[in-house]
Formats: C-alpha cells, structure tokens, sequence
C-alpha cells in the first residue's frame, strides 16, 4: 500500500513538469499596406472563392474538372487520409500495450546435469513440461509530456495535409487560369495573322499590277513577298503554341491532350470583383504555405519536447495474468493453474554516447530554422503580392499606350493602302505601314493577356482559390 502511494505521489509531481518550452509563433514583420496598393482597402479578393471570381464559364468549368482529375488533387486527398489515421493513432497512446501469448515448452536436460538429477530425484522423470497462457499489460506514464507532444505533432501534420491541399488547388487554379487567357491571346494573335496576310495579299496583287505595267521593279514584289510571309509564318507558330497549351492543360486536368473548349475576348475582364489586396497580415491566414509553416513550428516544438523527455526517467507499469502448468493435463485446472504478477519500475538513462543529449541540441536547431522559414515564407508571400499590383498597374498604362498606338497605326495601315492606290504613296511606305500595325496589333495582344495573368498572379499570391 505504500508503495502504491509513493508511485502516485510520484506520479502527480512529475506529471506537473514540463522539461521542454514552446517556441511561440513569431510575430511577422509586415507592414500596414503593401507597396503599389492605392486602395488600402481591409477586403481583400482572397476571400471571393473561384467561383465567383472568375467570370468566364468555359473556365469555371475547366477548373472543376481539374479539380476533380488532377493527380496532384488525389494524392493530396490520399495524404490527408494518411494523416487522419495518423491522428487516431495518437489518441490512443495513453491506453496501455496489451498482448495474448500462449506457448508450450518441453525441456529434457543431460542426465549428467544438475537440472538432470534434481529432476530425476523429485519428480521422477527425465523431462520437464511448461504450458501457459497469458495476458500481458504495460503502460508508460506520460510523466514529462511524451504522449503528449505525439498527438501535437500528429495533429498539427495532419493540419499540415489541409494546408498542403489547398496550396495544390490555388497553384493548380492559377496555371488552369493562366494557360487559358493564354489561349485566348494566341487565337487572338492567329486571328490578327490572318487579317493581316489578307491585307499583304491585296497589297500583293496591285503591286503585281503595276509592274506588269512597268510602273514598278521586280523589288517591290520581292520586298511585298517577305513581308506576306511574315504573316504567313506567324500562323503555323502560333497554331503550335495553342496546341502545346492545350496539352498542358488537359494534363493539369487528368486527361488525355484534347483540344479546350473556350469562349470570350482576351480583352475580357478576368473578374468582376472589385481588385483589393486587404491588409498584409492576412497572409497569415489566406496563404496556405504560410499557414503550413506555421504549423511546422508546432511540429519542432513537439520534437524538442519528445526529444528531452527522451533524457528524463520514464516510469513503467506491468502487469501479468492467466493460467500456468508443468502438465497439459492440469494445465486449465482452476484455480490451482491461475498466476498473476505485477511490477513498477523507473528507467533513466545514464550514458548512450551523447545521442540523447544530441538529439536533443539537433531538434532545437531544426526548430530554429523553422522559425527562419517562416518568416522567410511571410516575406516572399509579401513581395509576390507587391509584385502583382506593381504588374497590373504598369501594364494597364502600357495597353493604354498601345491601345492608342495600334489605333493610330490602323488609321496610317488605311491610309497608306488609299494613297498607295491613287499613286500618291510607293510600295515601301504601305509595306512599313502593314508591318508596323501588324507588330502593334500582336504586341496589343500580349499585354491583355498579361493583364488577365497579373489579376491571376494577384488572386493566388494573396491565397485565393482555395475556398
């Protein structure tokens, strides 16, 4: 009995201790507003799900599809599962091991043995029989907090699998969106190509004209040919760059390369959400890699714990019970068969060449580089948005510029073509003017497109998508 009351009592006090302190989530160095952001709005479209940030349903669906296919989408969902089964592990680690055993052993030793004579002389035989069976229990105090940190980092990994998901589904959003508004540009660019090889054609023909009327040389249909065949060339290129994008995304989607069906304007709006980027601290809770990092400091906190716990005394608790017998014949005679024994002991380590104490020193580093990690990762997080902003915001004074240049260009290409065709203007000037818009129209073309991509870049790198 006293003894039993000296291991509770022993128990109760060690249990109060705690032989590891947590690190605390570092508070992050942001700033009030991020660079380029002239709203300085607190929302923020990072909380707009997919679906009602973009507004193109051809999208939407190619989306969905890649949500619902992508590979990296299912083996995220398996190490999920991998994880929960991880976590109900854990709380069962305060419940003791137990085991069933039975076994039977027959000993015959040397005659000439001690164990030999002793057994020829008492129980007259030459051999010795053994039969038990048993239930076993072992249970190990949860002292310094082990058991504990366990299920910590169980949890915070299994936390870990969301987070890692959902960073999968913004990034895989991102590249579905980006590859479309890619296409989109491109079948603009081919439309553009092919309007401008009609005009280099028409151009063609009367110069053709006028030489077979002496009033040109055969340069002006050579300088007319190349430049035709610019036009002519941009085509197959093009339609190659759509069929590679094609393949990209229905990769992304799980499926075989297919043509992507799509509607809608490269010059379309990408959403019709007002474009806010909120405040910087709501990375913390918005971006998914952010958040994983986070979670990763509770992970190195539970090794340094399990670490230096694994230095302290661990207290174990056995107990043992069934039925034994040197005969099979009274080996389920009850209850003379019946044994029971049970024992406590405290283990603690004394030298083991410095593993413990290393592991130890090892698990607080790796938590220090956590921390560096993680504010590394709020950094980037960020710039990236910085980054967006910045690239909206100069692109859309770039299109503005080229939008008026292309229309000054179309107004010269139209004049050209008239006073080349009333013989006020020569070959050289209309073939400059049809290369020159063709150039602007293409160039027109790209900068919407990296409008639409920086909105994209903008919406991922704030943490939407998941949602």
């Amino acid at each position: 009995m006293r003894t039993t009351n000296f291991f509770t009592a022993l128990l109760i006090l060690l249990s109060a201790c705690k032989v590891s302190k947590d690190i605390a989530t570092p508070k992050a160095d942001l700033p009030g507003t991020y660079r380029n952001d002239n709203a300085a709005d607190t929302a923020s479209i990072a909380t707009v799900p997919y679906k009602q940030f973009f507004s193109n349903q051809n999208l939407l669906q190619l989306i969905d599809s890649a949500i619902a296919h992508n590979y990296d989408m299912q083996a995220a969902v398996k190490n999920i599962e991998a994880a929960q089964l991880v976590v109900k592990q854990s709380k069962l680690g305060y419940l003791p091991d137990a085991k069933l055993q039975a076994t039977g052993s027959i000993n015959r030793p040397s005659d000439n043995s001690l164990n030999g004579l002793s057994l020829s002389q008492f129980l007259g035989k030459s051999y010795v029989e053994d039969y038990t069976v048993s239930a076993a229990l072992s249970w190990e105090a949860d002292i310094w907090g082990k058991i504990k940190n366990q299920q910590s980092k169980a949890a915070a990994a299994y936390l870990q699998t969301n987070e890692a998901k959902k960073a999968v589904q913004t990034n895989l959003i991102a590249y579905i969106a980006k590859g479309y508004y890619n296409l989109l540009m491109l079948d603009a660019q081919v439309a553009i190509a092919k309007k401008n090889l009609l005009l280099n054609d028409s151009t063609l023909n009367i110069i053709k004209l006028q030489y077979n009327a002496g009033q040109v040389t055969a340069l002006a249909i050579q300088q007319a040919e190349a430049q035709r065949l610019v036009a002519a060339q941009l085509i197959p290129l093009l339609e190659q760059e759509i069929t590679l994008q094609e393949n990209a995304i229905s990769i992304l989607s799980g499926v075989n390369p297919a043509a992507v069906k799509r509607t809608g304007d490269v010059n379309d709006a990408v959403s019709n959400s007002a474009v806010t980027a909120g405040i910087p601290s709501a990375l913390l809770q918005n971006r998914p890699d952010v958040r994983s990092k986070e979670l990763e400091l509770t992970i190195a906190n539970a090794n340094t714990g399990i670490a230096k716990a694994n230095m302290y005394p661990s207290l174990v608790i056995t107990a043992a019970g069934g039925i034994n017998s040197f005969k099979a014949s009274n080996w389920f005679n009850i209850p003379a068969s019946l044994f029971a024994s049970g024992a406590a002991g405290i283990t603690q380590p004394l030298f083991q060449r410095r593993q413990l104490k290393t592991q130890y020193e090892l698990s607080k580093v790796e938590r220090e580089k956590t921390v560096i990690a993680f504010r590394q990762s709020v950094l980037n997080a960020a710039g990236e948005v910085s980054d967006a902003l910045v690239q909206i915001e100069k692109i859309k004074e770039q299109e503005t510029i080229a939008v008026n240049r292309t229309g000054i260009l179309q107004q010269a290409t139209g004049n050209a073509n008239l006073l080349f065709k009333n013989g006020m203007a020569n070959y050289l000037e209309v073939i400059t003017a049809q290369s020159n818009v063709l150039q602007g129209e293409l160039q027109l073309a790209v900068l919407q497109q990296q409008r639409s991509v920086a909105m994209v870049e903008l919406y991922r790198s704030l943490g939407g998508g998941w949602r």
